[in-house]
C-alpha cells in the first residue's frame, strides 16, 4: 500500500517548533468567565431587590438562556463563592457576589453615562455599556468619570 503524501504546510502555518502563545486565549476565556458571574451576580441582586429572591427560572427568562444553562453556572458562582443556593430554593449573593454586583452597576452607570453623553441614543447606549463594562480598565472607567463631571459642571473642569 503507498503512503499518500502530506500536503506542504501553508506558509504563514507554524512549524512543530513553534507552538502560538495560549495566553491571550486563556486571558480571554478568563474574562468570558468572569463578564458571566459579574452579570449574574449583577442581575440576581436586581431580582433580589425587586422580588425578594432570584429563581433560576427568573434568571433564566431574564438572560434569555435555559434553565440548565443557569443551574450550571449558579453551581460554579457557589463554588467561586459568589451565591448560596439550595436545590429548588433561591439564590443568595454572599458578601463577595454583592460586592461583585455593586463593581458591575457603578462600572454599567458610569459607562453608560458616558455613553450618553457623547450623544448615543439610550437603547444603543444599554446595549454597549453591557458589554463595554466588563472590559474597560479602571484608568480608563476613571477618564470617562473626569469627562462627566467636567461636562456637568463645566466652569469648574
Amino acid at each position: 500500500m503507498t503512503a499518500i503524501p502530506k500536503p506542504p504546510p501553508a506558509a504563514d502555518a507554524p512549524s512543530g517548533d513553534d507552538k502560538p502563545d495560549a495566553a491571550p486565549f486563556h486571558a480571554s476565556r478568563r474574562n468570558r468567565q468572569s463578564e458571566v458571574a459579574e452579570d449574574y451576580c449583577e442581575l440576581i441582586a436586581d431580582l433580589q431587590a425587586s422580588a425578594g429572591e432570584a429563581r433560576a427560572v427568573d434568571i433564566a427568562r431574564r438572560l434569555g438562556v435555559t434553565h440548565p444553562t443557569v443551574v450550571k453556572t449558579i453551581a460554579r458562582l457557589q463554588r467561586d463563592g459568589l451565591v448560596v443556593s439550595k436545590p429548588y430554593r433561591a439564590v443568595f449573593l454572599t458578601e463577595t457576589g454583592r460586592a461583585m454586583a455593586d463593581k458591575a452597576r457603578r462600572r454599567h452607570a458610569i459607562v453608560m453615562e458616558f455613553l450618553l453623553a457623547l450623544g448615543v441614543g439610550e437603547a444603543t447606549a444599554r446595549a454597549d455599556a453591557e458589554g463595554i463594562e466588563h472590559h474597560v480598565s479602571e484608568e480608563t472607567l476613571a477618564a470617562f468619570e473626569r469627562l462627566i463631571a467636567e461636562r456637568r459642571d463645566p466652569v469648574s473642569g
